[in-house]
């Protein structure tokens, strides 16, 4: 429990860092009011439009009134649609959440098969097929793998309509087709990793001393592999599938820009470029708070399935 707390604290001071930087680098980009009245600006608008946004208040005093209204769940208004954040941000999260789990699905459903057959094939033609496979996808980003699959899909196959989506209320089925190419472009480059990680993480255990003893046993190398290595190997292809998660949902933001899918990556870039800063720090603040809580999350179950990992 001691390590576990020691975590959280190390968690909750990293987000309260992350919060202030967040705030105080947007708050600084520029002036929304100015932006907002434009060429219409007078000093008694500039100065009614500042009370109304809270921006009349001292830099400092607004950040805690953020960070606390953030922390109860009120993510502001939004100073271009006068909406709450929190509405604008739901309306989107819902797509750019279940692309997430659909590429970490996907990456798990291929990493954990191809690393146990890469190691219990290890020296054999599928071993090396598989290990320059892997060499060769590692070094492909994710966003070049998305033009890759757009091209090939969408405009020579015409699986899909590039730039086009179909909301699940209207289709299920062909929203899912839609969700699966932008999803396969983010699992497949953690795929090949996640697979060259367990085959590397298999074959060092199968030279451990308890390997021999199962050995000495009678077992023979796929039941030594499958009944005792496997379980330990495991452990470090969780904590880079932990990583893979959390940055699996900031990698949504160029995704779904390639893909025109009107989820927070679109939202985001937009607010952006409308200067419309409350939206910019909530979907920052979630991004962070996603990642840093997968990865807390991580740490402690591969430390509860491995105690040596604490020392």
């Amino acid at each position: 429990m001691k390590f576990v707390l020691k975590k959280l604290a190390t968690l909750l001071i990293t987000l309260l860092v992350v919060s202030f930087l967040a705030y105080g680098a947007f708050e600084m980009v520029g002036d929304p009011v100015t932006q907002i009245l434009g060429t219409n600006i007078t000093p008694e608008s500039e100065a009614a439009l500042r009370r109304e946004l809270g921006l009349d208040a001292p830099l400092p005093l607004r950040y805690f009134r953020w960070l606390f209204s953030f922390i109860r769940g009120d993510l502001g208004t939004s100073y271009i649609y006068r909406i709450p954040v929190s509405s604008m941000i739901g309306e989107k999260l819902g797509l750019t959440l279940t692309l997430t789990f659909c590429g970490f699905f996907l990456t798990l459903l291929f990493s954990l098969p191809l690393g146990i057959i890469s190691a219990r094939k290890e020296g054999g033609l599928l071993d090396r097929f598989l290990t320059v496979s892997n060499q060769i996808v590692m070094a492909v980003p994710a966003f070049f793998v998305a033009i890759l699959l757009t091209v090939l899909f969408g405009v020579v196959l015409r699986v899909f309509t590039p730039g086009g989506f179909v909301p699940f209320s209207q289709s299920p089925g062909r929203f899912f087709l839609y969700i699966l190419f932008p999803a396969l472009s983010m699992a497949i480059p953690r795929t090949a990793m996640a697979a060259k990680i367990l085959r590397s993480s298999i074959l060092a255990e199968m030279q451990k001393d308890y390997i021999r003893t199962a050995y000495s046993r009678g077992h023979n190398r796929q039941t030594a592999l499958m009944a005792h290595a496997l379980k330990n190997a495991i452990l470090p292809v969780i904590a880079f599938l932990a990583v893979s998660a959390a940055e699996m949902l900031a990698g949504c933001i160029v995704i779904e820009q390639i893909f025109s899918l009107p989820g927070i990556g679109r939202l985001l870039m937009a607010s952006i470029g409308n200067r419309d800063i409350p939206v910019v720090e909530a979907i920052v603040m979630i991004l962070a708070v996603w990642v840093m809580l997968v990865h807390f999350l991580g740490e402690v179950v591969s430390e509860m399935l491995d105690p040596r990992l604490r020392v």
